[in-house]
């Protein structure tokens, strides 16, 4: 029979020889996505005569019905979503649609309130058994300021924008807003990247729990009213609804380009965080669109991914037919079960009279995974 000194020297040695195995296990290699386009059906567009769609973010709700939530305003009036969209509701019993309208979820609520003339280009997610709608909001005097075929910008409004988050206990609503934005600008300090406005939100939930945050901010560097340059940047919480910190380094840049990108989407898969993007190339007075994709390991510091490109501004219909388009942009990724099955885009074209004809596209997701 061992001695209980034997047995305690015993169980050191095994101790130590498990943490040291514990300590040089070599860490998994997180993986490297190859993400392409599937084909579209062609009851995967969700379009109106009268009202120009824009863009559109999916849940599933608890009716088992998938929830569309997207910008919209009067086609008459031309481009004019700074003063006068509102971010609307549709269902379909399925993810690709087709979408039924249902009711406008963030109408117009006063001048007076920091949204309450306009609500736009949203992204919805489920938290911990609830429903947090993010978006652009903005006010002002909401006047008119392009005809239909010669858009402009009513600065006012564009400059006004904030990020703001509605909160419901089902897509259905009601849904809670706030009387101050989620994210405003870096108040008192004309130097920093957001000074001037903060727009278009992306989030996800991190591993631990907290919220990350990735937004279009506009800085006053450039003349006032347009400002710039146009970045993108990142901020973190520990709830949903804030309060956010704010990160000091731009993301998606390119050396010598102001307004290089647009319209992230954000998650976290495989041991990475993932980004679908807008690029915007500036060759001369042109500027050239296409998707592509970032990385990251901290949600903080992106990467072009290994397989950076995703898509130009086109989509091919299930019968093999090839549709190209202006804009190809907004992605909002769709994830069940834990993997991406559809992204979302607005997309349009553009016709002879310069008049911009507007939908989203629900669009099959193809992702190859290369560890």
């Amino acid at each position: 029979m061992k001695s209980p000194l034997i047995h305690l020297i015993w169980g050191m040695v095994l101790f130590t020889a498990c943490t040291t195995a514990q300590q040089t296990e070599a860490p998994q290699k997180p993986s490297d996505f190859d993400i392409s386009l599937g084909k579209v059906s062609r009851s995967s567009v969700f379009v109106h005569d009268s009202l120009s769609i824009w863009g559109g973010s999916l849940v599933e709700g608890p009716d088992g019905l998938y929830h569309l939530f997207y910008s919209q305003w009067p086609k008459a009036i031309g481009w004019e979503w700074v003063t006068y969209s509102e971010i609307a509701h549709a269902t379909s019993e399925s993810p690709y649609g087709p979408f039924t309208f249902q009711d406008v979820a963030l109408p117009m609520r006063g001048k007076e309130f920091w949204d309450g003339m306009t609500t736009h280009n949203p992204t919805v997610h489920k938290f911990d058994g609830k429903y947090y709608l993010y978006h652009m909001g903005t006010t002002g005097d909401r006047d008119i300021v392009s005809v239909p075929g010669k858009p402009k910008l009513n600065w006012q409004h564009r400059n006004n924008q904030r990020i703001g988050v509605a909160v419901a206990d089902d897509p259905n609503g009601p849904w809670t807003r706030f009387d101050t934005p989620v994210l405003d600008i870096t108040a008192g300090d004309s130097s920093a990247h957001d000074a001037l406005m903060t727009s278009n939100p992306s989030v996800c939930q991190m591993p631990d729990g907290r919220i990350l945050m990735v937004y279009k901010a506009v800085g006053k560097q450039i003349a006032l009213p347009k400002g710039g340059p146009v970045v993108h940047m990142v901020a973190i919480a520990d709830s949903p609804t804030g309060p956010f910190k704010k990160f000091p380094d731009p993301v998606f840049t390119f050396e010598g380009e102001r307004f290089p990108a647009e319209d992230p989407y954000i998650w976290y898969q495989e041991g990475k965080f993932r980004a679908i993007v807008k690029r915007i190339k500036h060759e001369g007075k042109k500027r050239l669109f296409s998707l592509v994709h970032y990385d990251s390991m901290d949600g903080i510091h992106w990467e072009q991914a290994k397989h950076f490109h995703l898509s130009e501004t086109e989509i091919t219909w299930e019968d093999g037919e090839l549709l190209d388009l202006d804009h190809l942009e907004r992605p909002q990724v769709f994830i069940q079960d834990g993997k991406p099955v559809a992204l979302l885009c607005a997309a349009d074209t553009i016709d002879a009279n310069n008049i911009r004809h507007s939908f989203n596209v629900q669009i099959p997701l193809e992702i190859k995974i290369h560890e």
